[in-house]
Order: structure tokens, then C-alpha cells, then sequence
């Protein structure tokens, strides 16, 4: 009996021991896999939630136009806040420093304020008396560099960050041109990345540097350095293809056109006809606070074009040696039924019959379809086939996002809605979609004698002023169509500007020639109730300048202007200015005055002064024209006359004694110093030279006065 009950404890001890080591073997087999396994994943989530090292990115690149000229940059800017909960700040050295730091705080932070002293004070001892102290509580914002370090030298924020003193370290991105190319330049913010900022924002955010940070509430991090001392490699710095002067004349230009007109938006470029190089791009919408960079319509919009895709149709025909200029096209007094669709010019006309060259020069609606429905109805895949060697039918590829993508119907294709009236309405900007970019990169590669070229904004990557990458034109396509084609083509552009009856007739200039077309579009039209219904217009031109020697091509789009809306009136007008301004200021568009030799002087060319001998001889010998001198050499006072491509230096005798002399022809030196000489008052007019005098020659001069008039 006593052995089963002993044989009975020991089991029982058995199995609680067992239980006993199960327990402890289950708890260090925990333990070691907490430590040895999982310990280092759970040391980083305990650093990451109390101190953890975090990124301070470096100094943003600048962004610059082509001449060096600061189109954005980045302005440090600090932050000061203050930590009570910070370990080195003692109660005993805060109670000592508060009086100090109030007055310190209210002198250079709220001086406008007469109790800056007792509110820097109050709110101080609140915060650090407070049950549950601010670990990042405001001081100052918007600080400079210079302004953090006088702040350094105040009692308590001495002891920098260990003492709660905590400064925050940002960059603000400024604009010193303000709105010149505004939209373009484009931001950067959160996931948010438009324009160049946008494209290199790798480039130009630079490098980062980690730096230990404690955590102090929810994703507010304390940084445990001072950040001012804190020198992360700052981005490179990018050079565009803009020239100030341009970006500044196209948006002056445009903005007034879109005041004027009271347009919804407007945008134009300006381009570099041989390599591509967007010289100018501005974008004008209306807001509630007056006119801004609101959205990039130069590249993110595709709209149906209008008159200006009547080159492609032409260069189309062109190709096809379908038609020559001289060619006749019945117009039927601009309006032409297709199927149950009518055809309309913006203008209606008395006249039938013009010549191909004159129907595209006064924009003719029904003269261009009727060309292009004659020749391709039958064979409507090759009209797109050539606008596909155009390069129109995809986008430019420049290096901003946002492209909007060209939409080009294909006859070919059973979803493309293609009816018997697209091909009509096609060839006169209709029934597709282009952006003024991609449209502006064809004519340019017209301009080019064929060869297109890809528009582009960035030329150089500099680091610290060292060239580290650089963009070159790019060829997209060597030759868009033939010579003989792209020839009369240009020869058709010149002629809206140069021929009468020409959409851009009124605005050629004798200074220069440029080329170009003119475009008029309805936008979002629909026919209800056999009425046409519009949702405004467009108005745009296209072109480029010298015709004879292109060296810019521009494009201008002013969207639903309130008062005249034809491409002639509301968009050339601003292609002119731009262009007149260019051309005046830009010294590599003028030619040079001595580039057809020195010219042979005549007659008409040579002076006719009168005046004081000595001096006339002088002039002459400095300039070096040939002369002559004739008449009694001791004369003093001596009139020039030519003779062929000689000057006769002649005497002339304004008479001795009181009595008036002769001063026409002098300048009013002369005239003076003769007349008053012989004691007549003079009183004068004008400028140049005497053409008339109030007395005449031989009478007497006492106590007289004498009118002198000059021009």
C-alpha cells in the first residue's frame, strides 16, 4: 500500500516537472527567437518610432535661360521651434535665462509690439511648466541664415538643441522673372512633378544627407544636430534653350492681345528653326486674380486646328504632284455641299474660279477640300500615309511630360467613326486633334527645307559650374517630302502674307518678309435642329521669319476671344510684334551695312552746309570726303557744293558793316555768332538749319531783331 502511493507521488512529480521544463524550454525558445532572429527587426521599429536617422536633402539646382540669367532658384529658409521636453533644459538654467530670452525674443521678433516682453514671457513659463510639455512648439518662421544665428546668441538657445533650441531647415523656391515661363518651369509638391521641375526633379533635387532625429509626436522629428551646419551636396543646376528677351516680348504680346480681345487663354512659342530650341513658350489663361501661367496649352492640349493644317493637305498634294499653283479650283462662291453636310468659307464671295495659290492664301474652306476630296477619296489611306511621313500623327517627344498625343483618324481602322464627310473635313483642321506645339514643329521643318527637328527646353546639366551633360538637336526626320514640294509650299505661306486677298495681307512690313497661315476654328460645334451651334472660337498663325533666310518659326493660339475671332486679327497681329521686336533687337537677324562694299557717293548723298571755313575743312577731312576748295582761300566763311562725287568748298561773303547778313544754310552757331556780332537781337525756331530769316540780306542792323527759322 505504501509503495503504490509512493510510486503515485513520484508520477505525479514527474509529470509536473515535465510541464515545468516544457514551460521553461517553450519561454527560452521564445526568448532566443526574439533576440537572435527577430531582434533586429524589432531594435529598427523601436528606432524608427523613438530616433531614427532621416533624410535632409541638399540645396535644389537652379534653373537658368540660355544666357546664364536665373529663371528659378532656391532660397534657404529656417525655422525656429523649441523643445521644453528637451533633456539638457534645467529647470534651474530656464528660470535664470527667462527674463533674458523674453526681452531678447520681443526686441528682435515683435518689436512693433509694447508688451512683446510679458508675451514672449507668459507663453514661455506656460510650456515649460505645463504637465505635458511641447516637444515642438513655433518660435519664427521664414528666417534667414543670418537672422538663426543672431537667435543663437539669445540666453537658453545657446545651448542649441540639447537646451530645446530647434531649427528647421527649408529651401524656398523663387521665380526672380515672376511669370515669364511660369507654367513651364512647372513645381514639384508631394507626388505632384510638372515641367522641367517635374522631368529633372532627380537632377535637380541633389543629394541627402542622414541625420539622427527623435521622434516626438505623430511624424514630427526633432533633429539632434544643429541643421545649420548641415551641408548635403546641393542639385545641379539646369541651362535652358529660353532667351529672356524673347519669353519677355512673346508674353508682353500676348497678354495684351488676350486683354484686348477678352480671350478665355493664349499660348505661343517661339522656336530655333535649325536645331529645335524653344526660344520662347508662354501660356496666358484668365483667373479670378488677373492673367496667369494656369496650365501649359502650348503642349497639353491637342484641339482641332483649323486653317493652319490646310499645309499639310497642300503639301500632301503637293507630293502627289496632284496639283500646281497655277491650277484653277472652282470655290463656288465659298460653298460646296458634301453629302448633307454644306461647306462654308469664313468669308462668302463673288468669285468661282481662283488659282490654287489664291484659294490658299484667302483661306478658302471650299477650294482646299474640294482639292483634297478630289484627289483622295478614292485612295483616303494615302492622305494619312503622308501625314504619317509628316510626323503628324505622333507627339514630339520634347521632355516634358503632360504631351497630349495627337488623334489622327485612320480609314483603315473600323472604331475611327471615319464618314464620307471626314475626309473634307480633315483637310481644313477638322475632325482631328493637334497640339500648337506639334503643329509648330511641322512648319519649322518646312522652314527647314524638310528637315524636322525635335523641339527641346534643356541644353546643359551643371555641377558647381562644371558641365556635366549636355542636350544636342536631335533630327527626328532628314526630309518630311521633296525639294520641289517643300518649295512651293513655302511658296504658298508667302503668299497669305505677300499676295492681296492674303488673310495676313495688312500685316506685311518693309522691313522684312515673313511667312506663314492663318487659322480660324470653330470649337466644340454641333448642329441641333438643323442650326450650327459653336462653343466659341480659336484664332491662330503660324509661320516664320526671314521667309527668304528662316531662322525662328512661331506659333500664336488666342482661344474664345470676345471680339473678333479670325486668325488674321486676334493671332497675327501678336506673331507681328513678336517678330518686329526680334528682328530689331536681335543683331544676327540684321545685315550687316558693309556687307555690299562701300557705297559710291552721288549728288543726293553729299552735305550742303554752310558755315565757318575752318571748321567745314575739318569735318571734311575726318570722314574722309572728297573735296575741293575753290573762291578766294582767305575767305573765312565758305558753302559746300557736290559735284558728281566731289564737294566744292566754295567761299561765301555774309557782307562787312552793320548791316544784315545772309545765314541760310548755317546752323544756328554760325547764325548766331554772325548775326549777333553785328548787333541784332535773334530770336529762333526749329532745329537744323536756317531756312528763313525775317530781314533780309544788305539792310540796317541798329537796334533790330531778327526772327531765324530752322528745319
Amino acid at each position: 500500500m505504501a509503495l503504490n502511493f509512493r510510486n503515485e507521488v513520484l508520477v505525479r512529480v514527474y509529470i509536473v516537472t515535465g510541464v515545468v521544463l516544457l514551460v521553461a524550454f517553450v519561454i527560452a525558445f521564445k526568448a532566443t527567437r526574439l533576440v537572435v532572429v527577430e531582434g533586429e527587426r524589432w531594435r529598427k521599429e523601436a528606432n524608427k518610432r523613438y530616433i531614427s536617422n532621416r533624410e535632409v536633402p541638399g540645396e535644389r539646382g537652379n534653373i537658368l535661360a540660355e544666357d546664364g540669367s536665373l529663371l528659378a532658384t532656391s532660397i534657404p529658409q529656417f525655422e525656429a521651434r523649441m523643445d521644453f521636453g528637451a533633456d539638457g533644459l534645467t529647470r534651474d538654467e530656464f528660470v535664470k535665462g527667462l527674463d533674458s530670452l523674453s526681452l531678447n525674443l520681443a526686441l528682435y521678433l515683435t518689436s512693433d509690439n509694447p508688451d512683446g516682453f510679458n508675451m514672449w514671457k507668459n507663453f514661455l513659463w506656460t510650456q515649460f511648466i505645463a504637465e505635458k510639455k511641447s516637444r515642438y512648439e513655433f518660435i519664427a518662421k521664414d528666417l534667414s541664415l543670418d537672422q538663426v544665428r543672431v537667435l543663437k546668441t539669445f540666453p537658453i538657445f545657446r545651448g542649441g538643441v540639447s537646451n530645446g533650441f530647434v531649427v528647421i531647415r527649408t529651401n524656398k523656391r523663387e521665380h526672380p522673372f515672376r511669370l515669364l515661363a511660369l507654367r513651364t518651369l512647372g513645381y514639384t509638391k508631394d507626388d505632384i512633378k510638372i515641367g522641367i521641375e517635374g522631368r529633372f526633379d532627380k537632377e535637380l533635387s541633389g543629394g541627402k544627407e542622414l541625420v539622427p532625429m527623435v521622434r516626438v509626436g505623430n511624424d514630427v522629428w526633432i533633429p539632434l544636430e544643429d541643421l545649420t551646419d548641415i551641408t548635403p551636396r546641393n542639385g545641379d543646376d539646369l541651362v535652358t534653350t529660353l532667351d529672356i528677351n524673347t519669353q519677355d516680348i512673346t508674353q508682353q504680346a500676348l497678354i495684351r492681345t488676350c486683354e484686348v480681345h477678352q480671350a478665355e487663354h493664349g499660348c505661343a512659342i517661339v522656336m530655333e528653326v535649325k536645331t529645335g530650341k524653344i526660344k520662347a513658350i508662354s501660356n496666358i489663361g484668365r483667373t479670378k486674380d488677373g492673367w496667369f501661367e494656369d496650365y501649359n496649352y502650348a503642349l497639353g492640349t491637342a484641339i482641332e486646328p483649323g486653317s493652319t493644317w490646310k499645309l499639310a493637305s497642300m503639301l500632301a498634294l503637293l507630293e502627289e504632284n496632284a496639283v500646281r499653283l497655277s491650277d484653277t479650283v472652282d470655290i463656288e462662291n465659298g460653298q460646296h455641299q458634301y453629302f448633307d453636310q454644306v461647306m462654308e468659307d469664313h468669308e462668302r464671295t463673288n468669285k468661282r474660279f481662283v488659282t490654287v495659290k489664291e484659294a490658299f492664301a484667302a483661306s478658302s474652306n471650299v477650294g482646299i477640300s474640294k482639292l483634297v476630296f478630289e484627289h483622295f477619296d478614292k485612295k483616303r489611306a494615302d492622305y494619312v500615309k503622308h501625314l504619317k511621313d509628316f510626323n503628324l500623327t505622333v507627339p514630339t517627344g520634347i521632355e516634358l511630360e503632360g504631351e497630349a498625343p495627337p488623334m489622327i483618324k485612320n480609314p483603315d481602322d473600323a472604331n475611327a467613326q471615319w464618314s464620307g464627310i471626314t475626309l473634307p473635313w480633315m483637310s481644313v483642321g477638322y475632325e482631328l486633334q493637334t497640339t500648337p506645339l506639334h503643329l509648330l514643329t511641322f512648319y519649322n521643318a518646312v522652314a527647314n527645307d524638310g528637315m524636322m527637328m525635335k523641339p527641346y527646353l534643356v541644353s546643359e546639366i551643371r555641377r558647381y559650374g562644371d558641365l556635366i551633360r549636355t542636350y544636342k538637336p536631335t533630327v527626328v526626320r532628314k526630309k518630311i517630302a521633296s525639294q520641289n514640294a517643300l518649295a512651293q509650299a513655302r511658296e504658298l505661306l508667302e503668299s497669305v502674307v505677300e499676295m492681296p486677298g492674303g488673310t495676313a495681307f495688312k500685316w506685311r512690313t518693309p522691313q522684312y518678309r515673313f511667312a506663314g497661315k492663318t487659322g480660324t476654328a470653330q470649337l466644340n460645334y454641333a448642329k441641333d435642329k438643323g442650326k450650327n451651334h459653336t462653343g466659341g472660337y480659336q484664332g491662330s498663325f503660324v509661320g516664320y521669319f526671314p521667309a527668304e533666310n528662316p531662322i525662328y518659326s512661331c506659333i500664336v493660339v488666342i482661344s474664345k476671344p470676345k471680339s473678333g475671332f479670325y486668325g488674321g486679327i486676334v493671332a497675327a497681329p501678336v506673331f507681328r510684334e513678336i517678330a518686329d521686336k526680334m528682328m530689331s533687337s536681335n543683331i544676327a537677324l540684321s545685315e550687316p551695312i558693309n556687307q555690299k562694299g562701300k557705297p559710291v557717293p552721288s549728288p543726293a548723298m553729299l552735305p550742303n552746309d554752310v558755315g565757318y571755313k575752318a571748321d567745314l575743312l575739318k569735318m571734311l577731312q575726318n570722314v574722309g570726303l572728297r573735296h575741293e576748295i575753290g573762291g578766294d582761300r582767305a575767305d573765312e566763311w565758305a558753302f559746300l557744293r557736290a559735284r558728281n562725287d566731289t564737294l566744292n568748298v566754295l567761299s561765301r561773303n555774309p557782307g562787312t558793316g552793320k548791316v544784315v547778313p545772309s545765314v541760310v544754310g548755317m546752323g544756328l552757331k554760325d547764325a548766331l555768332f554772325l548775326l549777333e556780332n553785328r548787333g541784332l537781337r535773334v530770336m529762333f525756331s526749329g532745329y537744323g538749319k536756317v531756312v528763313a530769316q525775317s530781314l533780309s540780306p544788305g539792310e540796317a542792323t541798329a537796334g533790330r531783331t531778327i526772327s531765324i527759322k530752322l528745319d
